[in-house]
């Protein structure tokens, strides 16, 4: 039997600088398109046995109008774009990725906490107006700056990334402490979150999104941190009320705050934090995942997923 196997939406993963031989090599066939609209999945996708996707939903239609698909790769770790109910109807194995961004993220965490303590963006547009050239001095220190060094950092979410995360700060001399996730067995080393936040100088999110954690910080949580607290997401928007965050660094309570992440992705409605009237935000465009060793290892995971399905011993099985 002849393997055709079709990538959905390529270019959401390679920006022509990663090694696809080996993906390649383990179909008969593979089509690469850079991305692919609602209408032409299911016509894409005829007579192909795996489908490669990373944003393009696949539903219960797409499953029923391409019935030799027996594989599903996710080139990413969330599968909501898959009918997994659907594909399981119709015997069509699904495997994700995992893991693959640890590396990168952690560092782009680090950035951006390191970014908000030391004011960087705020030194480097003064430079760009000009201001440091102008000073009666040596040195321009208009904006506070304030070391990691003995600071406490609060982490939500410590499985690998977050616990990535937890090690580099140590290294950079914090005290970790962890919060207790809703919906989540209680730890004796995790506190709840109202004991947690009054404690920390920073907050970074690990977690995933679910309806136990949407608005899991909100304007009662963030009015909990001490002021001058840092709050850096890199995990999922949705996990910030934005219109609280946006208000809470409005007013000064915040030292600041950075996210790599919006509720919607690309913001094209608009998004409360896009406001130009928001001291000390930093945003980033969805973008910690990316670098090309990340991808690179996204490519070797599509690999390996689709080398043991086809040796019957699937793995990375999701649904």
């Amino acid at each position: 039997m002849s393997i055709r196997a079709v990538f959905l939406d390529h270019a959401s993963l390679d920006l022509g600088d990663l090694d696809f031989t080996a993906l390649r090599d383990c179909f008969d066939e593979l089509t690469l398109h850079d991305a692919s609209e609602t209408a032409q999945v299911s016509e894409r996708l005829q007579g192909a046995t795996v489908a490669i996707t990373n944003k393009v939903r696949l539903d219960a239609e797409v499953f029923t109008n391409c019935p030799e698909l027996k594989l599903v790769l996710i080139s990413a770790t969330g599968t909501n774009n898959v009918d997994l109910d659907a594909a399981r109807a119709h015997g069509v194995t699904v495997c994700n990725c995992q893991g693959y961004g640890t590396p990168s993220v952690a560092q782009h965490c680090l950035m951006l906490l390191l970014a908000l303590a030391t004011r960087l963006p705020d030194y480097h547009a003064a430079v760009r107006a000009g201001r440091w050239q102008q000073a009666k001095q040596f040195c321009l220190l208009d904006f506070p700056i304030v070391e990691l060094e003995g600071k406490t950092l609060g982490l939500l979410g410590h499985g690998e990334l977050g616990s990535a995360v937890g090690r580099l700060a140590e290294a950079f001399g914090m005290r970790v402490l962890l919060g207790q996730l809703p919906g989540r067995p209680a730890r004796a080393d995790h506190l709840p979150l109202t004991d947690l936040l009054p404690h920390i100088d920073a907050l970074s999110l690990h977690c995933p999104l679910t309806e136990q954690t949407r608005d899991l910080i909100g304007a009662r949580e963030l009015g909990l941190m001490k002021p001058g607290a840092l709050l850096v997401n890199t995990a999922r928007g949705g996990l910030v009320n934005e219109q609280a965050l946006a208000d809470a660094l409005r007013s000064g309570h915040l030292g600041g705050a950075a996210t790599d992440v919006l509720s919607e992705e690309p913001p094209i409605n608009g998004n409360p934090l896009l406001a130009d009237d928001i001291p000390r935000l930093i945003i980033t465009p969805h973008s910690a995942w990316g670098s090309r060793e990340a991808r690179q290892r996204i490519v070797g995971q599509l690999t390996e997923n689709a080398q043991a399905f086809f040796n019957a011993a699937a793995i990375r099985v999701v649904g």
